[in-house]
């Protein structure tokens, strides 16, 4: 099912299609459709309204979002101490001017506009991923590119990679080597930003996102990485363990009702390869 979304040509409608497919919109619906069966067939509306409120119940609690996860999506895990130490030598070992292997940062979203900055920002999710390559970047020596233009539902504005290399040379002191500011979304994330880097005579990439993402991210990577004989090398994170009373992982939450969709939209668009 690989490029599903692409083949048709239907990426600029890939927003509202996710949201039209994806919670809560689908058992809203059902429940305005068994509301409206209540008076002619009364079991069946009355089945239809308990599954959907049931739905909504199991879809907003953590602990529901996190079982969709481990059945769902494909767990990675982490880049350990000891590969850190080798990719630190690969990297000491390359002749001067040369960069065998590269940090890639994907982006995760970004504020055209944010006041209290008088300039665009990253959001969370991006910022979260800026910090977790630039920490790899002083472990390993490598250098790091970030990869993000204006996504199919972004407003006009200053492309994510742009704010990225602001916030990582100012805040951070780490300036970004590559920027891939032309992508919008992950399918052109890994097309733009491997025929960018294998210019640069790169052999191997150290792919930094989510871990709900990496499944998605690491195939479209891989699949791109062909021509190019570019190896691809994932290192997810947020890969924490939440600390809360199991009790409340049960209990209805914007965290766990956002947590599911996140979980059901990389599902999607990872068997739709887009």
């Amino acid at each position: 099912m690989s490029g599903i979304v692409s083949l048709l040509g239907i990426e600029p409608w890939k927003p509202l299609l996710s949201a039209l497919l994806l919670p809560p919109v689908p058992l809203l619906l059902a429940i305005l459709v068994g509301l409206w069966l209540m008076r002619r067939h009364r079991r069946t509306a009355t089945t239809l309204l308990a599954v959907s409120v049931i739905g909504l119940w199991l879809l907003a609690c953590s602990g529901f979002a996190s079982a969709l996860q481990s059945l769902l999506i494909e767990a990675t895990p982490p880049l350990r101490a000891a590969r850190l130490a080798e990719l630190r030598t690969q990297q000491v070992a390359a002749s001067p001017g040369e960069s065998p292997v590269a940090i890639v940062v994907l982006g995760g979203g970004a504020e055209p506009y944010a006041p209290e900055y008088d300039a665009g920002n990253l959001a969370a999710a991006s910022l979260e991923r800026l910090r977790y390559g630039l920490w790899l970047a002083r472990r390993t020596g490598c250098p790091v590119a970030f990869s993000g233009g204006i996504g199919w539902a972004g407003r006009p504005g200053v492309p994510e990679a742009q704010v990225a290399q602001r916030i990582a040379t100012e805040d951070f002191r780490q300036p970004l080597r590559w920027l891939e500011n032309t992508s919008r979304d992950t399918r052109e994330n890994a097309e733009h930003t491997l025929a960018l880097l294998a210019g640069a005579g790169v052999k191997r990439i150290v792919l930094v996102t989510h871990g709900w993402h990496m499944q998605r991210a690491r195939t479209l990577f891989e699949a791109a990485a062909r021509s190019s004989r570019i190896r691809i090398e994932p290192a997810p994170m947020g890969l924490a363990q939440q600390t809360q009373l199991p009790v409340l992982d049960w209990l209805p939450s914007s965290a766990g009702f956002t947590h599911s969709r996140l979980v059901m939209r990389e599902w999607l668009g990872w068997r739709l390869g887009s």
